[in-house]
């Protein structure tokens, strides 16, 4: 392939990424009717405090993903060291590249084709222990959560609460040891010959010692308390009389939902709105004001990043170029 052909390839492919997240952006935006009703709950309280609310809810967006930056560049350095702009260029394409692909496996492409060619595979398993350490957060804090919901709403038999909060425990146990243990992944690749080829991709799982795993769950953490945070926020302005307590776990559990449930990120807002709705019928009677929150935090949390991603992918060259 000629370097006149490699660049018309490149711009048919930038062209073809933005073109497809833009148009799922714009469908589905323009089809919210979850984010109009935002509107609605926007005039009852001061103008004011409006701005002030929704400006924090976007600061926090900016400090969520520059954490997860921070955790990119962290996990990478060993496969190939990369400067801080090239981090968040690689997150913030990855964004763009999950909103129109299942369960968000297109973030892993989107990021790592900033790396070398030949680190692009250890790079996305590399990442794939910084996505672990969130999912293990949210399976921790959404099981507990979930035992405590049965015992507290459903009229449920006291064995039956018991076995709930004890597969909870367990399930939470499990995913902590796993973690804490991530190079076994790598001893059970290496067990299954049709896996030879990747086998040695799943090295880096060996580098990872016990206190960087703590770091990046640490970070993942905050990223966990950020995201907590904007929900705990616009529902402390919007729908200040609900327990705060039931409040809180319910986020928990939407997350877990939310991970556990396949999708795309294009059509999350669906999911995490039937399943709000539901979640806090048991608590206030305004599920759609729950609705219009979790979808205003929807287009904040992931929109807004996709759409400066797709400008980052206008910038980044996909056929045999690592330069951008």
């Amino acid at each position: 392939m000629t370097k006149q052909q490699k660049k018309y390839l490149n711009l048919v492919i930038k062209l073809a990424i933005v073109g497809l997240a833009s148009w799922f952006i714009f469908s589905k935006v323009n089809n919210q009717k979850s984010l109009r009703e935002f509107q609605h709950l926007l005039a009852g309280v001061p103008e004011l405090q409006v701005r002030l609310t929704i400006a924090v809810v976007v600061l926090m967006m900016l400090m969520n993903w520059a954490i997860e930056v921070i955790k990119w560049k962290f996990l990478s350095r060993r496969i190939e060291k990369i400067s801080w702009w090239k981090a968040i260029k690689s997150v913030f394409c990855g964004l763009t590249w999950a909103i129109f692909t299942p369960n968000r496996i297109g973030e892993y492409g989107g990021r790592v084709l900033l790396l070398k060619a030949e680190n692009r595979a250890s790079g996305a398993v590399a990442m794939g222990v910084g996505l672990f350490a969130q999912l293990v957060l949210t399976s921790v804090f959404g099981a507990l959560s979930i035992a405590w919901f049965v015992s507290t709403y459903l009229p449920t038999p006291s064995a039956v609460k018991f076995g709930v909060s004890l597969i909870g425990s367990i399930y939470a146990i499990a995913f902590l040891v796993l973690y804490f243990n991530v190079h076994w992944i790598d001893a059970i690749v290496g067990r299954f010959r049709f896996l030879a080829k990747i086998k040695p991709f799943f090295s880096v799982l060996e580098d990872f010692t016990l206190r960087e795993l703590w770091y990046v769950l640490l970070l993942s953490l905050a990223r966990f308390v950020i995201f907590t945070s904007q929900y705990i926020l616009l529902m402390l302005v919007f729908l200040p009389n609900m327990p705060f307590l039931a409040m809180v776990l319910m986020i928990f559990i939407l997350f877990f939902i939310q991970s556990a449930v396949p999708s795309l990120d294009i059509f999350d807002f669906s999911v995490r709105s039937f399943v709000a709705s539901n979640l806090y019928s048991y608590i206030t009677t305004q599920e759609i004001a729950v609705m219009a929150i979790v979808s205003c935090i929807w287009f904040v949390n992931l929109i807004l990043p996709a759409i400066v991603g797709s400008v980052f992918v206008l910038n980044v060259n996909y056929v045999n170029s690592n330069k951008s």
